[in-house]
């Protein structure tokens, strides 16, 4: 699998899953200490720390969709699909946690909306995993020199020297 969202000869999207996956648990972070007797403030930084989340996650999804474009039909297709699926399952587990924090006091947090955020990223734990391992197994490297020459138009990297197999966990 080739992303066509390439920065330096790295895909874009596992760059852009850290953004949302990182906020979904910082969000967590700030309602547990909420729950725990911390400052009122931090159910409000809570809840907007999950909007956040929410709009680079539709970023996120976006390169998702460009990249699941050119994937082939096949295993690699059906993984990359999970992926997303899984990835998305997560933050519409945030948007409902967001929806019903919308109208209470300060965006507080509660007992129960804590619990769909961990579940939320136990789920997104499992796409970061799918992801790297999709990284990992069917994405060629690029080396590109890191010099004003790749802004050229008419630049042509080297080709990129071929790895040693690495073990992966799809046989």
């Amino acid at each position: 699998m080739e992303s066509r969202l390439r920065v330096h000869g790295h895909p874009i999207q596992p760059m852009l899953v850290t953004f949302p996956f990182g906020l979904f648990v910082s969000a967590v972070v700030f309602d547990l200490t909420y729950l725990a007797g911390g400052p009122a403030f931090l159910g409000e930084v809570g809840y907007w720390t999950v909007v956040a989340a929410l709009v680079a996650a539709v970023l996120t999804a976006g390169a998702g969709l460009v990249d699941l474009w050119d994937v082939p039909d096949g295993r690699t297709r059906r993984i990359a699909v999970t992926f997303n699926l899984v990835n998305a399952a997560m933050a519409v587990l945030f948007v409902f946690a967001c929806l019903a924090r919308s109208g209470s006091p300060g965006y507080a947090a509660t007992g129960v909306l804590v619990t769909v955020e961990l579940l939320a990223l136990l789920v997104g734990a499992v796409g970061v995993w799918l992801g790297a391992a999709l990284i990992r197994h069917f994405d060629r490297p690029r080396h590109a020199p890191g010099s004003l020459d790749t802004l050229r138009p008419d630049f042509e990297p080297a080709p990129a020297p071929h790895p040693a197999p690495r073990p992966t966990l799809f046989p």
